[in-house]
């Protein structure tokens, strides 16, 4: 327990201090793994091993496992009792909440941006391009995953842009369940190219409008694999 004395200063912590410098680098491990489930290195499923990731990564066990800790409590891996530590699988359930989410959060974005930044869009969108030209369809995921985080960066709060980094990881463990990577994320590389063009001419509003029935149909199309696997 913490104690305030007479002038407001906690009293105790300093039997805290030697946690500051482990959990910092805890956060950072685990940014660097939340990094790589949205990239889709780790597929849902997989067991992290704790030795083979603490020596790539040149930590400590006990960082690691602070590490795992905060990305279970994220949803992006689970803790099996005598069996180790999972990169989560995700359900059908939610597929339907992580789209609430990006409706709520990405389409008021749009609507409400002014004199957007737009550079991070047409970055976006040009990696996508190049991912298709080398055939590299994990590549075009990975760039939808960052124009995504784009149009939620247009509100310019760090609080949701950290809210949302966990939200497109877990969107990423999502999109494993479709059986053609081609098939499910190049048709949206146009549908990013128009909605960058309607922001460009400040035509929020029909902007808006398409990145509403784009989720829509990508909901539609991910619930309906997932009902197919069931």
């Amino acid at each position: 327990m913490v104690i305030a004395d007479n002038s407001g200063t906690p009293t105790g912590l300093a039997a805290d201090r030697g946690l500051l410098g482990r959990t910092s680098t805890a956060e950072r491990v685990a940014g660097v793994l939340r990094t790589r489930i949205s990239e889709g290195f780790f597929l849902p499923g997989a067991r992290l091993s704790e030795h083979d990731i603490g020596a790539a990564l040149g930590v400590s066990r006990n960082t690691l496992r602070e590490a795992f800790r905060l990305l279970t409590h994220e949803r992006l891996l689970s803790h099996e009792l005598n069996r180790g530590v999972f990169v989560r699988m995700l359900s059908r359930d939610d597929v339907v909440d992580l789209y609430r989410v990006r409706k709520l959060i990405e389409c008021a974005a749009v609507r409400n941006a002014v004199k957007p930044d737009l550079s991070g869009l047409e970055r976006a969108v040009a990696d996508g391009l190049l991912a298709e030209r080398r055939e590299g369809w994990r590549d075009l995921g990975t760039a939808n995953i960052h124009f995504h985080q784009a149009l939620a960066a247009l509100t310019a709060s760090p609080r949701i842009d950290e809210l949302m980094q966990g939200i497109f990881a877990e969107l990423r463990l999502v999109f494993h369940v479709m059986t053609n990577p081609r098939e499910f994320h190049q048709p949206y590389l146009l549908r990013n190219d128009e909605i960058l063009d309607l922001l460009r001419a400040g035509d929020n509003r029909r902007a808006e409008a398409a990145l509403a029935s784009y989720l829509d149909d990508a909901e539609r199309q991910l619930v309906s694999a997932f009902d197919a696997g069931s």
